[in-house]
């Protein structure tokens, strides 16, 4: 294996944290990138890992070499795809992780188009809803809805999506129709959304006439932790949702679901793709960045940057 092979497979096992994760995404033997780690030790005459039976960390010669090694390769991936036969294909792999309703309901059916455009590019698509490290795992981007904690990662901003106030027609009948949050404490009842982050049941959101934020305890009589079953509670008339408009627009059309309170809605919420390291964006990456922006547009309601607080998104 040549010295930049080596870098590579060194690379992946640094930023992972494991041999056998970096295998996997090299699609190569455990014993390969172990003969590659204890080869380019050998040949530069340091340590560049502390290997334990539970983890592996860098030591200092090691992060002097990934932070020189990043730039190289990054560059090298360029040069590689510089050479497609149409200048804007793209190949190999990318790994993307999105909220699972984001994922099902825009992503998966758009992919044709893009893998149509770029035939060699293979695209994995994970949507587990829950957070994830994406350096560790292997993920090269992920969409996230919210506003990104502070990290080493890089987010780049895509927009807000509306969110807004509905229920299933049986609720309704059975209910009546909630004139403002006001009446919701007493004589009505809320689908719990259970935080990803935190495991608490998430508070009624809303912006009354004035624009100012709030948030309300509304009762609750079943709890659920992701989005399907967000919306199928209900559906079956079980409580009201705040849900956002891109992921239920059919269900409105066909009368399945009601919005209400138009005028209460809960505050828009941002929309970003993050990926580590900014140095390492490959052609790939901004390929997916450039097609999944205007995909998500259209669900855009406006632009800006990210500074309020954050509420968890049910999506």
């Amino acid at each position: 294996m040549g010295r930049f092979e080596q870098y590579r497979v060194f690379a992946h096992v640094a930023e992972m944290g494991s041999f056998i994760n970096a295998a996997n995404a090299l699609e190569v033997p455990r014993a390969t990138v172990s003969a590659a780690i204890q080869q380019l030790e050998a040949q530069l005459d340091v340590r560049l890992l502390h290997r334990t039976t539970r983890q592996v960390k860098l030591t200092p010669d090691g992060q002097q070499l990934l932070d020189r090694i990043r730039p190289l390769l990054a560059e090298v991936e360029d040069i590689d795809q510089l050479f497609q036969t149409s200048q804007r294909q793209v190949s190999g792999k990318l790994i993307v992780d999105a909220p699972s309703r984001i994922a099902r309901r825009m992503i998966a059916p758009a992919l044709p188009s893009l893998l149509r455009r770029h035939r060699r590019l293979q695209l994995t698509l994970g949507s587990a809803d829950r957070a994830i490290d994406l350096v560790r795992e292997g993920v090269d981007c992920a969409v996230r809805v919210g506003v990104p904690g502070s990290s080493s990662l890089v987010a780049r901003p895509l927009g807000y999506i509306a969110l807004i106030n509905c229920a299933s027609p049986s609720y309704l009948r059975e209910y009546g129709v909630p004139e403002s949050p006001a009446a919701l404490p007493n004589g009505h009842w809320a689908v719990g959304y259970a935080s990803p982050k935190t495991g608490r049941e998430v508070p009624w959101d809303y912006l009354p006439g004035d624009g100012s934020r709030q948030l309300l305890e509304v009762p609750s009589r079943v709890v659920v932790n992701n989005a399907e079953s967000y919306i199928a509670c209900c559906l079956a008339g079980l409580g009201l949702i705040q849900i956002p408009r891109f992921d239920v627009q059919h269900l409105l059309d066909s009368g399945q679901l009601v919005e209400v309170m138009p005028t209460c809605r809960p505050a828009s919420m941002p929309v970003s793709l993050i990926y580590p390291h900014r140095r390492q964006r490959s052609r790939r990456l901004a390929v997916f960045h450039e097609w999944f922006a205007a995909l998500i547009n259209r669900h855009i309601e406006f632009t800006g940057d990210l500074a309020h607080d954050e509420v968890s998104p049910r999506v």
